[in-house]
């Protein structure tokens, strides 16, 4: 299996709304189930107050399916939760380890 691309979602969790950004990125995981090109899915915690998704892909069209699919518009309807607008990087994969 071929991963040529990623995508890091960083989120700053609002003061006292850390645990329900915790149950909102574990309440992702059966969307991103349901998304063939999207090839791993991480949701992590950096901190305290900081998370993310990490996510990887074989290619830029799959990346892009995930971008304009129900987890970006699910930030975007629940952007109470965080402290400020997510920051989103578009990562190329350069070397992977798969089981």
């Amino acid at each position: 299996m071929t991963i040529t691309k990623a995508l890091l979602a960083t989120l700053e969790a609002k003061p006292g709304r850390e645990q329900d950004v915790a149950n909102f990125l574990k309440a992702g995981l059966p969307i991103v189930q349901d998304e063939p090109a999207t090839i791993t899915w991480f949701a992590i915690q950096f901190g305290p107050t900081t998370y993310g998704i990490f996510d990887a892909f074989p290619d830029d069209a799959g990346r892009q399916a995930h971008v304009n699919g129900q987890i970006p518009k699910l930030l975007q309807e629940n952007a109470d939760l965080f402290a400020q607008a997510p920051d989103f990087k578009m990562l190329d994969v350069l070397a992977v380890k798969l089981p």
